[in-house]
C-alpha cells in the first residue's frame, strides 16, 4: 500500500492506493457551514499549506438514527458535524482524461451520508467514482425569508451544496485522472431526486454531462408553501421567531435536529403507520431560483439541462418502506380515489393484470404495487419521456431481482445499490450469490460505466434499447437481463392524467 499526493485547487492531499486503485477521503468541497454561513448557500473551500491526510472519512452530515435499517445498510453511525462539506475520491491509478461518476447518497433528506458508497468496483471498470456529502434536513432544507443573502438565496442549502461538489468536480478532476468535460451525476431514492432536481436547476446547468436517476425522478420537490410552513413549525418547537436569523444560526444544532424529527415522526405516520403515500418533509424547494419549478414541470417546459439519462425503479420498491395492514377492496378503491383516479376501476386494472402474470391480488398487494408506481416508476417512466421529447437519448430499466426468501422483500427499494457497487458479495444471506448475481452484477456495472463513459448503457453481451415513446422499451435486470417494451402498461395507463 502507497500514499499517492493529489494536487487540488485548494492544496495537496494524500491518499492511498491498494491493487491499482487510488481513494482519498474527506476532502473539502467548500467552507464549513457552520456560525454565519448556517443557513447560507456554500462558500468555496479555503486552501491548506503543506499536505492534507485524505485517508479518513469526514464527519457526516447532522441527522437523527436512521429509523429504518435496511439489510446491508450501514452498521454503525458515524461521527457527525455541521462541518460535513467533504467529498471521497476512487481512481484507477493510471493515466488519462477518465469519466468521472458523483454519488448522491439516498435518505429521505434527511439521513445518510457520501462515505456509506463505495466507488471501488466502479473505479475498477475504468471511471473515477466520487460521493459526496450534503446538508441534510433543516439544515439543509430550512426556508425563511429572513436567512436571504445578497442574491435573495435563501433555501435549498442541501442542493446547492451538491452544486458546489459539482463546480469542485469541474476545477479538480483532472487531479484524479478524470475528465471534467464528461462528469455523470448518479444517485438513488432523495439522490434520484436530487438528480431530476439538478437536471432542472438552472446553477447546476453545464455542471454534468450525463445523469442516471435510481428510485426518484422529476416529481419530488415541495412547493415554497409547504417549506416556509414546516419551518415555521420548527420554529415554534424551538420558540424562535421565524424572523430572528441571528437566533437560528446560534440555535444548537442538537435542538434543530430535535424539533425536525418530532416533525417528520408526526408526517411519518401518514406513510409507515397508515400505508400512505410519503410526502417528504424535506426536500428540494420550487423556490423560483435553484429549482424553478417542480422538475418534471421544468424539464417538460424546456428549463433543464440537455443530457442523456439513465433512470428507473425496483419491483417491489415500498415492500420496505411501508406495512400495509389488512384492506378490503373498497379501502384500496378509496386510496386510489384520494390520488385522483377511479378507484374502482384502477382496482380492477391492477387486480386483473396481477392475475394474468400470476402473481397475488389481494387488495394488500395492489396497494404496496400501487404506491411503488405512484412513487418510483410511473415518475421513472414520464422523465425518460420528457427527456426523450427533447431529443435527448434517454434509457430506463426496472429492477426485480428478488431478496433470498429469509429477507422476503422481493426487489426493495435501495437493493439496486449492491449489485450497481458490487457489495452484494459482502451480503450473500442478504442479497444471493451465485453465478447469476455475479452476472446481473456486472451486467449492471458495465452497463454503468458504459453510460457514463459515452452515453449509452450498452455493452459488448448486453444491448439496451433506446427509451421511445411509443413502445416504452426498458431493461428487466433480473436472474436474466433482456429488454421488454409496454412493461405493465395497464398499470401505466391507469395514471394517465394524474401527477404523482
Amino acid at each position: 500500500m502507497t500514499e499517492p499526493i493529489a494536487i487540488t485547487r485548494q492544496g495537496q492531499v494524500r491518499g492511498v492506493e491498494k491493487a491499482g486503485l487510488l481513494n482519498f477521503r474527506g476532502i473539502p468541497f467548500a467552507a464549513p457551514p457552520v456560525g454565519p454561513l448556517r443557513f447560507r448557500a456554500p462558500e468555496p473551500p479555503e486552501p491548506w499549506d503543506g499536505i492534507r491526510d485524505a485517508t479518513q472519512n469526514g464527519p457526516i452530515s447532522l441527522q437523527a438514527p436512521p429509523s429504518l435499517d435496511l439489510p446491508g445498510g450501514p452498521a454503525a453511525q458515524r461521527p457527525m458535524a455541521e462541518d460535513c462539506l467533504t467529498l471521497n475520491v476512487w481512481a484507477p491509478a493510471t493515466s488519462g482524461a477518465l469519466p468521472v461518476m458523483v454519488w448522491i447518497h439516498g435518505g429521505a433528506f434527511t439521513i445518510g451520508c457520501g462515505a456509506d458508497f463505495s466507488g471501488r468496483d466502479l473505479a475498477a471498470r475504468g471511471a473515477v467514482v466520487v460521493t459526496i456529502n450534503y446538508r441534510l434536513g433543516p439544515l439543509g432544507f430550512l426556508t425563511l425569508p429572513c436567512f436571504a443573502d445578497e442574491q435573495g438565496r435563501f433555501t435549498n442549502f442541501g442542493l446547492r451544496d451538491q452544486v458546489a461538489a459539482l463546480r469542485w468536480v469541474r476545477e479538480n478532476a483532472a487531479a484524479f485522472g478524470g475528465d471534467s468535460g464528461n462528469v455523470t451525476i448518479f444517485g438513488e431514492s432523495a439522490g434520484g431526486m436530487s438528480v431530476g432536481a439538478l437536471m432542472a436547476s438552472p446553477e447546476a446547468r453545464g455542471l454534468f454531462h450525463r445523469a442516471i436517476a435510481q428510485s426518484g425522478a422529476g416529481h419530488h420537490a415541495i412547493t415554497l408553501e409547504a417549506a416556509t410552513a414546516t419551518a415555521r413549525r420548527i420554529c415554534e418547537i424551538l420558540g424562535v421567531s421565524p424572523d430572528d436569523a441571528a437566533g437560528l444560526r446560534a440555535a444548537p444544532a442538537a435542538d434543530l435536529i430535535q424539533a425536525a424529527s418530532k416533525l417528520e415522526t408526526e408526517d411519518m405516520q401518514h406513510f409507515i403507520g397508515r400505508g400512505r403515500v410519503w410526502k417528504p418533509t424535506f426536500a428540494p424547494v420550487a423556490d423560483g431560483q435553484a429549482l424553478r419549478a417542480l422538475p418534471i414541470s421544468a424539464i417538460n417546459g424546456g428549463d433543464g439541462s440537455d443530457v442523456p439519462l439513465l433512470v428507473g425503479s425496483n419491483a417491489d420498491e415500498y415492500r420496505a418502506l411501508v406495512t400495509v395492514a389488512p384492506l378490503t377492496e373498497p379501502e384500496v378503491a378509496g386510496r386510489f380515489a384520494e390520488l385522483g383516479l377511479d378507484g374502482k376501476a384502477a382496482f380492477e386494472t391492477y387486480a386483473e393484470a396481477r392475475r394474468e402474470r400470476g402473481e397475488l391480488a389481494s387488495p394488500e398487494e395492489i396497494w404496496q404495487a400501487a404506491l411503488t408506481d405512484h412513487h418510483f416508476r410511473v415518475p421513472a417512466d414520464r422523465l425518460a419521456e420528457a427527456n426523450a421529447a427533447r431529443g435527448n437519448p434517454s434509457y430506463s430499466y426496472l429492477f426485480d431481482w428478488k431478496s433470498p426468501p429469509q429477507v422476503g422483500l422481493g426487489a426493495y427499494h435501495g437493493f439496486e445499490i449492491m449489485f450497481m457497487s458490487g457489495i452484494y458479495r459482502l451480503f450473500p444471506d442478504q442479497a444471493g450469490n451465485g453465478p447469476a448475481a455475479d452476472a446481473l452484477a456486472n451486467t449492471m456495472m458495465d452497463a454503468w460505466v458504459a453510460f457514463a463513459t459515452n452515453g449509452d448503457p450498452s455493452t459488448p453481451s448486453v444491448h439496451w434499447p433506446r427509451f421511445e415513446t411509443g413502445t416504452r422499451p426498458i431493461m428487466v435486470l433480473g436472474e436474466k437481463c433482456y429488454p421488454t417494451a409496454n412493461h405493465r402498461e395497464a398499470e401505466r395507463r391507469a395514471w394517465d392524467g394524474v401527477i404523482p
